[in-house]
């Protein structure tokens, strides 16, 4: 079975075809640390890192990259804010995107290079930019000549009237063109600022990454993903400027984009007050919890937020999940790999990575396996594979299933209630059984009744 992924020029999914036959070459747009992560930050994270899986899955070697961009103007302005120092802003949030990160099981990406260490590779692209008529000097700026790029918007696929109303572009007298955009801006005193030919200054925002890309991959590369909300002007510009540096249409094969977060059907803003942070969600949930909620939704989908639905569905498929575990006491020297993820769920995730469609068929093998006496050797490795693909399930089952020491109810009190509960069911006095459930659920006690057997847990 081959991959597939959506490709919005031609809209429609493709097949994955590689570079190179046994390699695979992946970039992502990482964070700009000025702020705590929120829940719109976690999404593509966790939506490339499952890629990143399976693509591992697939071939013998994947270079995943993804990006810190540590220079910007909103940095500047946090730090100026705090009164401290810029890189103090800098390695403040980087270390809270690190953390929140681990916290919902994404792996480490292969390289992560911060733009900071990369000024002579962005000012060797400008120059080169330079000199193919692609770019030009005006009042102290560089900037890229859109006009001087016929293909400028297939990435998109915005018109110009579109493309401009988007970017919301201020036309500055120095610009030949509404669309130029900046590579290299100049710096004042208090600003960052790195010598260059064209005077003391810093790089602007789409440059950083088609160096970087250029550095770490190569041009062209395989994979290139981020947010929906990166596809114009940013991944517009990088196009532009990758396939004129390098003088030919090869800069990406696949773009991937995932879609937005949006908290209880509106968008995430501080005017509206509803930006989650990751690290308050992490207080009330385990990371799993809220990986698997974020990976419920195809990630091409627009993510619409309902906290206590999201979450409180992932912990209850990750609750039975959890229990068939505690089932294989050894699973640190269990052998299992692609090949033992059942069929349905590998063709879900090759179908451009649908990871609702495999949760589906992964909760079916599970409630499937819940009937058994015992999993089998065949099940025990193919939990585990799936498990390891979908980046879930990586805990103790002991400690996921520990109580929480707010709960005023003891084990021996619920026993007590689970007793008089399958009195009632004998009784037929059904109305008294769902009351006892009822009140054991507002206590943060649920009830779950399997093959005659009844379990209970902490929510």
């Amino acid at each position: 079975m081959a991959l597939y992924l959506y490709q919005r020029a031609a809209k429609q999914k493709k097949r994955f075809v590689p570079i190179s036959d046994d390699a695979v070459s992946m970039y992502v747009c990482g964070p700009t640390v000025y702020s705590t992560p929120h829940i719109g930050n976690a999404r593509p994270a966790v939506v490339f890192d499952c890629l990143a899986r399976v693509l591992r899955a697939l071939y013998p070697k994947v270079t995943y990259v993804r990006n810190i961009t540590d220079v910007d103007d909103k940095i500047n302005a946090k730090a100026a804010e705090e009164g401290v120092a810029i890189a103090e802003i800098t390695e403040r949030y980087t270390a809270c995107y690190h953390h929140d990160l681990h916290a919902l099981g994404c792996l480490p990406p292969d390289v992560e290079p911060r733009a900071t260490a990369h000024m002579p590779e962005m000012i060797e692209m400008i120059t080169t930019l330079i000199a193919k008529a692609h770019a030009y000097e005006a009042d102290g700026h560089v900037l890229f000549s859109v006009p001087s790029f016929a293909d400028y918007g297939l990435v998109s696929g915005r018109d110009q009237s579109a493309r401009q109303a988007g970017a919301r572009v201020a036309v500055e007298d120095y610009k030949r063109h509404a669309e130029d955009f900046v590579l290299w801006k100049p710096s004042a005193t208090h600003e960052p600022g790195w010598d260059s030919p064209w005077g003391r200054g810093r790089p602007g925002w789409h440059i950083e990454c088609s160096a970087m890309i250029n550095k770490h991959l190569g041009l062209p590369i395989d994979i290139h993903g981020g947010g929906g909300d990166l596809l114009f002007p940013h991944h517009e510009n990088e196009q532009a400027q990758g396939c004129c540096y390098r003088g030919d249409s090869s800069y990406v094969n696949y773009w991937v984009h995932n879609g937005m977060v949006k908290v209880d059907d509106e968008k995430m803003s501080k005017s509206l007050g509803n930006i989650l942070l990751v690290k308050d969600l992490l207080s009330d949930y385990q990371g799993e919890v809220i990986r698997l909620a974020l990976l419920q939704t195809h990630y091409r989908q627009p993510l619409l937020w309902q906290q206590d639905e999201n979450a409180q569905t992932a912990k209850q498929l990750l609750d039975r999940a959890y229990r068939l575990l505690a089932q294989i006491p050894q699973r640190d020297t269990l052998d299992y790999g692609w090949q033992d993820v059942p069929e349905a769920v590998r063709a879900a995730l090759l179908d451009d990575l649908n990871t609702p469609l495999a949760i589906t068929h992964w909760q079916a093998m599970c409630k499937a396996m819940a009937q058994k006496e015992a999993l089998d050797a065949a099940d025990q490795r193919a939990l585990c594979a799936v498990h390891a693909y979908l980046g879930v399930g990586q805990q103790d089952p002991e400690q996921w299933f520990q109580s929480r020491q707010d709960q005023t109810l003891t084990p021996e009190a619920i026993a007590t209630y689970l007793a008089q509960r399958e009195q009632a069911r004998t009784d037929k006095d059904y109305a008294k059984a769902d009351a006892i459930r009822d009140q054991l659920a507002e206590e943060g006690v649920l009830i779950e009744d399997t093959g005659g057997k009844t379990t209970w847990r902490f929510r």
